[in-house]
């Protein structure tokens, strides 16, 4: 079960990543496997520097009202990008647009396929 939640998730992660590349100018991609390592990368990121940056940086969060999560899921976009061959982003404006679509498209996807209660 545990495994189909995280398939599910990087599918999720995939289609945002996808979705921002269509939708944000400044973020391009050569192959088609560029787009699912960046997810990948992504992911990685995700689990192991997020949670770091988050407690690290918790005094501005707190003091901008949490939007500076918005600056961090930039940076981990953008770090990604830069990581994987084939996949460009041309700034820092679009990894923060990019960064935002992503989230808003994992945050309804993941809530629409959230488990009843009850």
């Amino acid at each position: 079960m545990i495994f189909v939640r995280i398939l599910f998730r990087l599918c999720v992660l995939i289609g945002g990543v996808l979705l921002a590349s269509y939708l944000v100018p400044g973020i391009t991609w050569g192959n088609w496997d560029a787009p699912l390592k960046v997810a990948l990368v992504l992911a990685v990121l995700n689990i192991f520097i997020k949670p770091l940056a988050l407690i690290v940086t918790l005094p501005v969060n707190v003091v901008t009202l949490g939007l500076f999560t918005l600056v961090i899921n930039a940076a981990l976009f953008w770090t990604a990008g830069r990581l994987v061959d084939g996949f460009n982003l041309s700034g820092f404006w679009p990894a923060f647009t990019g960064g935002i679509v992503i989230s808003v498209v994992s945050l309804s996807l993941n809530w629409l396929a959230k488990k009843p209660k009850g």
